[in-house]
């Protein structure tokens, strides 16, 4: 049962960092859940607003609907009683359904609704595909704004009027001009967060768009420089922001931008730099190669952000 009513959640999610864990996998690539327990654990004790299971980070496009279904159910039994546990929802809209009402079953708050899968979609279709997900579910609905999931503002402000369980607009397109259209025909009855790769970069101009929050990948391996970066971008403070910028933000940028895949395999091979091993990739994704690892790991202990309570790794 949910804590949280929709607008609720709302509230509670907008005024701080969000993140979305990493799936721990074995060495034959199966869920690995004892030690996917073990981060959740660590995720939701440093005060993190939001964990969102089995999204992008957590590889959810590689997941089967049953394997989401448990990495769900999982990430609400550890850590639902401390943070608000949201699901993701993707490919058709039969399968985004199904996940929606998994979802719901498994006492999560609320879910991302990915673009729908390997098809070109038109305003009508995208508002019948999501108008589907808000009437399975009654738990709380973010639309994802991408790839072929573009929301015009008057298909934003007609689901917002049809579904109170409808609350965000997360947004990886960096459009200023749709996403100030946007913002300003819905105000303020959704919430907004960013959602652009590594959305550290672009987090201090998306605020003055209105998106108070984002979503942080880095937050699975330094979660407390990840917060302190979001306390420094809701200070507007502009000298603090550009120093974290520089001084781990974009030369991790730099390694991350070496290979195609690598924004989701930098943050689990930033686990396994801080000692917190969460397993491999699975394909088509790959791991990084030896010298990749090893630059990030100097990386962040040239940063001075490697976490200090690094070392408590649960076997």
């Amino acid at each position: 049962m949910p804590q949280f009513a929709p607008q609720e959640l709302a509230e509670q999610l907008k005024d701080g960092l969000l993140s979305f864990p990493v799936t721990a996998f074995g060495a034959d690539l199966r869920l690995d859940e004892a030690a996917y327990r073990s981060h959740l654990d660590w995720q939701a004790s440093h005060g993190v607003a939001g964990l969102f299971a089995a999204g992008g980070t957590g590889e959810g496009f590689s997941l089967t609907p049953a394997e989401s279904a448990r990495v769900v159910q999982l990430a609400v039994d550890v850590a639902g009683d401390r943070v608000p546990v949201l699901a993701s929802a993707g490919g058709s809209t039969a399968q985004a359904v199904e996940n929606a009402r998994a979802a719901e079953a498994a006492g999560a708050e609320g879910l991302l609704l990915l673009p729908p899968y390997l098809t070109e979609c038109d305003q009508a279709g995208l508002l019948a595909h999501v108008d589907a997900v808000c009437s399975a579910t009654s738990i709380a609905v973010i639309v994802y704004n991408r790839a072929n999931a573009i929301y015009s503002a008057e298909t934003v402000v007609r689901l917002a009027e049809r579904h109170p369980n409808f609350i965000g607009f997360k947004d990886a397109t960096g459009d200023i001009e749709a996403v100030t259209r946007v913002v300003a025909r819905a105000g303020d009855r959704l919430f907004y967060l960013g959602g652009l790769p590594t959305a550290e970069t672009f987090a201090l101009p998306m605020l003055q768009l209105g998106m108070s929050t984002y979503s942080s990948a880095m937050y699975n391996f330094v979660p407390e420089f990840a917060l302190e970066f979001y306390a420094d971008v809701r200070r507007q403070d502009r000298v603090a922001v550009t120093e974290k910028l520089n001084r781990f933000v974009l030369p991790y940028l730099d390694i991350r931008d070496r290979v195609k895949g690598y924004g989701v395999s930098i943050v689990k091979g930033g686990l396994k730099a801080v000692g917190r091993d969460a397993g491999s990739v699975r394909p088509p994704l790959q791991d990084l190669a030896e010298q990749d690892l090893a630059d990030l790991t100097a990386l962040i202990d040239t940063a001075g952000i490697r976490p200090a309570d690094a070392a408590l790794v649960t076997a």
